[in-house]
């Protein structure tokens, strides 16, 4: 039966995926499929809102996790309690890196559920797709870097921090779906790159209002711009040139990731679609912005997220 707090903890995450650039879990997908990739959304989208300090009544999640309610506005000291109550997933004590086989959980996790009802809802589709700790440490390890590391220096560097942020969704939606190999993880890592260098570039206004800025010092240098540019209330053309650049770039690895797309088949080759399409739209209004994204985050329509997922079903693009 799901309790009340669960429940609004769901309509929290829901509320927020209708806001991605891709489709997360839409209703053509089988029942089971869109059941595990919202537990998995939900999990993801609370370790950015912790990370971010975004949470809505983040008292109760700090409780949640067994922290006091003062310690809501501690992002480290809320990341650690919910990598701690992550290992209760995999059936082991905090600190464990366990894996909970099909065969159902261990005495471990019997004796000690986890504490968020995120997590909880987590529990199923971990035993259900033999999923392991990996990509989840990997996300809440991301946000970790986010409090320390407010600069990158290099493209490589960022590169590095989208292997932590980003490229762990796409293995997850491959082992949900059963359809992980070697290649096609190359694949979906070029394509999660890509998605999220391209929110990055949405939301430049709002990452330096937190301290944090996205664009590789090397190619800000290249460009002539400077942070004072980015605080300005409209880009001017150094930084529109620079964030051309970038697009363009974010482009060429959803282009590399596009074999993904063709190697499956069925209503996953559909999701798939949805992710290349729903990257390759918000780049589209990135370029209709004239790439100004200082005066507001530039956002696709359904309409163009639609035309584009036709394109990637199709091979074009």
């Amino acid at each position: 039966m799901v309790t009340a707090e669960e429940d609004a903890h769901a309509s929290a995450v829901l509320s927020k995926a209708r806001a991605e650039n891709f489709p997360v879990a839409p209703r053509f997908l089988p029942r089971e499929w869109r059941d595990d990739l919202m537990a998995v959304y939900g999990f993801a989208r609370l370790v950015d809102d912790i990370g971010d300090s975004d949470l809505t009544f983040g008292a109760e999640h700090a409780v949640a996790l067994g922290l006091a309610p003062e310690q809501a506005s501690d992002p480290l000291a809320m990341l650690d309690a919910f990598e701690s109550d992550l290992h209760r997933v995999f059936g082991g004590p905090a600190g464990s890196t366990g894996r909970t086989g099909s065969a159902g959980p261990t005495r471990a996790a019997a004796a000690r559920e986890p504490g968020h009802p995120l997590l909880r809802a987590l529990v199923p589709t971990v035993r259900r797709r033999g999923l392991t700790p990996e990509p989840f440490l990997a996300l809440i390890e991301a946000n970790r870097q986010d409090q320390k590391v407010r600069r990158y220096a290099t493209y490589a560097e960022l590169l590095a921090y989208c292997e932590l942020s980003a490229n762990p969704v796409g293995h997850l939606v491959l082992a949900i779906t059963g359809t992980s190999t070697p290649e096609r993880v190359r694949h979906s890592d070029a394509v999660c790159t890509g998605l999220q260098i391209v929110e990055h570039l949405q939301d430049v206004a709002e990452d330096l209002a937190r301290d944090r800025i996205y664009l590789p010092a090397e190619d800000m240098d290249r460009f002539r711009v400077g942070e004072s540019d980015l605080a300005a209330p409209t880009a001017n053309a150094s930084v529109r040139a620079l964030v051309a650049f970038e697009t363009d770039r974010a482009l060429g690895l959803l282009d590399e990731g596009t074999p993904l797309v063709r190697s499956v088949r069925g209503r996953l080759r559909l999701l798939l679609a949805g992710f290349t399409g729903g990257g390759r739209a918000a780049a589209g209004a990135l370029r209709a912005a004239r790439y100004d994204v200082l005066a507001g985050a530039p956002r696709a329509g359904a309409a163009s997220v639609l035309r584009e997922s036709w394109a990637s079903l199709r091979g074009e693009g």
